[in-house]
């Protein structure tokens, strides 16, 4: 399974720790092409790489994944566009945010995408588990 993990990076970066954690749940059961994303030593300012670059890497990352997972507890205008780049691809989304936070109501009120509130993080990662082990079946 290749997925693709979403958070937020020029938005903010309070929740690298938990994105890292994330993603290791994921790696279990795929490859995580934006595993960067966990990358608890990256930060607002992003990669050293131009724009257009990592436009293009990660648009083609989004073509070639079979699941979306988001966390959309920290506003980002990128994970904005991604979301709605797979949805018009027909991909599976899960988005995933803390149930204390103000989250975008344009999202979360989407049918399309499957929602996971959540009160900690270990609460999250059991719900990946349990969401990566239907789909790897």
């Amino acid at each position: 399974m290749k997925i693709y993990f979403a958070g937020s990076i020029t938005g903010g970066r309070q929740k690298a720790s938990d994105y890292s954690k994330m993603v290791a749940v994921l790696q279990k059961y795929g490859e995580v092409l934006t595993k960067n994303v966990g990358d608890v030593n990256l930060t607002i300012k992003g990669e050293n790489v131009s724009a257009k670059e990592i436009y293009t890497r990660d648009v083609n990352w989004l073509n070639e994944c079979d699941i979306l997972f988001a966390d959309i507890t920290v506003p980002s205008l990128g994970v904005g566009y991604e979301l709605a780049y797979a949805e018009s691809k027909h991909k599976k989304i899960i988005c995933m945010y803390e149930k204390d936070k103000n989250v975008s109501s344009l999202i979360i009120g989407n049918s399309y995408y499957k929602q996971i509130p959540y009160s900690n993080i270990e609460e999250v990662l059991e719900k990946i588990d349990n969401i990566c082990k239907q789909e790897s079946k």
